[in-house]
């Protein structure tokens, strides 16, 4: 049995850049962290002995009597890249709800590859693994998502995040001491909207108008610049931080009409009204969490001012994803497996679809970690 434990992040800064359509192009660059809340996933070789071949626990429970017959799309995609053709079990919990701009999808991606890659007794390090999660949720399911998010939750910390048109990305831990990270974390609330959304719903329009947004984009790349000077350097005040932060939401929810809302900027202004001096809506946008920058002294006036909504408290965290339990397990012998095809009437293995095999042109294109700059793994 492996279990994982992956971090979710909050996006500061550049997001939008990350998406292979801008990046290759002009280049992208984030400022991220991850945080002390975490999806966590148990997996394990599938004892031949149920009615079904694999069993996989979300929000739903699919028993299926072959893994191409999984409805999760990531679950699926992962075991098709790692050519897992065993019956597994595989359970997913979490800290915190899907769907809520946390990087949630992405930290299942990397939680889950890395519990198969311990399934399989394999070692995988920080950027291959991120390089992974980027291909089996790009080229493998094809979603609209960028590629901020997996890095964020392979190698965890707060970092810049650099998206070279050549392809490679390059991670560099924001150099920041310990007493300037926590006065920033003083400053920051975390709400619940109370609505969640599909990331890649509002992603695909943001895409389309990429080219037409190219200002816009380019103005949020340099702000990255700015933010990480601020938190790096002690010659400027750390509110700077947060009306930066106002500054950039306000440019990021013209992008497209999906990001925002009227309930959505109710919320916002509401914050702004109780002393927040920035903030923005994680995510894709569209609904989800919401992160002000608040005073710590007006921080109570906020709580009250939106006390309809959730507040969760956060704190930083340097972990990356991470195998946490590894209890390597007994394989059983394909002749019992064979037995329990023919007790239960399964198909062998063999009749998969030619889409579940991997053709030579996705062997061509898996990813050898090269994609990552190598240095961000140092």
């Amino acid at each position: 049995m492996i279990i994982t434990s992956t971090p979710l992040r909050i996006s500061f800064f550049g997001g939008g850049t990350d998406y292979p359509v801008w990046y290759r192009e002009h280049g992208g660059a984030v400022l991220a962290t991850t945080i002390d809340k975490s999806c966590y996933i148990t997996c394990r070789y599938l004892p031949p002995f149920f009615e079904y071949h694999s069993r996989i626990s979300y929000s739903k429970v699919e028993n299926v009597e072959q893994n191409w017959s999984i409805q999760h799309p990531s679950v699926r995609a992962c075991l098709q890249f790692m050519q897992i053709e065993e019956g597994v079990e595989i359970v997913h919990v979490a800290d915190l709800p899907a769907r809520t701009g946390l990087g949630t999808s992405s930290a299942f991606t990397v939680g889950l590859l890395l519990g198969l890659y311990g399934l399989q007794q394999r070692m995988r390090d920080k950027h291959s693994l991120a390089a992974d999660a980027i291909h089996v949720e790009q080229d493998l399911i094809s979603e609209a998502v960028g590629s901020q998010d997996q890095v964020s939750a392979a190698y965890g910390g707060f970092n810049r995040i650099d998206f070279r048109t050549d392809g490679a990305i390059d991670v560099r831990r924001v150099l920041a001491p310990a007493q300037r990270l926590n006065e920033l974390q003083d400053h920051l609330a975390l709400f619940f909207t109370g609505f969640s959304r599909t990331a890649s719903e509002v992603a695909t329009e943001q895409i389309r108008l990429t080219p037409e947004r190219q200002r816009e984009l380019q103005l949020m790349k340099e702000m990255v610049g700015e933010a990480e000077s601020i938190v790096a350097g002690s010659n400027r005040p750390i509110g700077d931080f947060g009306k930066l932060l106002h500054e950039a939401w306000q440019v990021k929810r013209t992008l497209t009409d999906k990001i925002s809302n009227p309930l959505i900027d109710e919320i916002y202004e509401a914050g702004r009204s109780a002393g927040a001096l920035g903030g923005k809506l994680l995510g894709a946008g569209g609904g989800g969490f919401m992160l002000f920058f608040v005073p710590p002294e007006r921080r109570e006036e906020l709580r009250v001012r939106l006390n309809k909504l959730l507040c969760v408290p956060i704190a930083f965290s340097s972990k990356g994803s991470q195998v946490v339990v590894y209890e390597p397990e007994k394989q059983f012998d394909q002749v019992l497996r064979k037995e329990r095809d023919s007790v239960y009437g399964g198909q062998s293995p063999k009749g998969a679809p030619v889409w579940w095999r991997e053709s030579p042109a996705q062997a061509a294109a898996r990813p050898n970690g090269s994609s990552l700059d190598e240095r961000g793994s140092k």
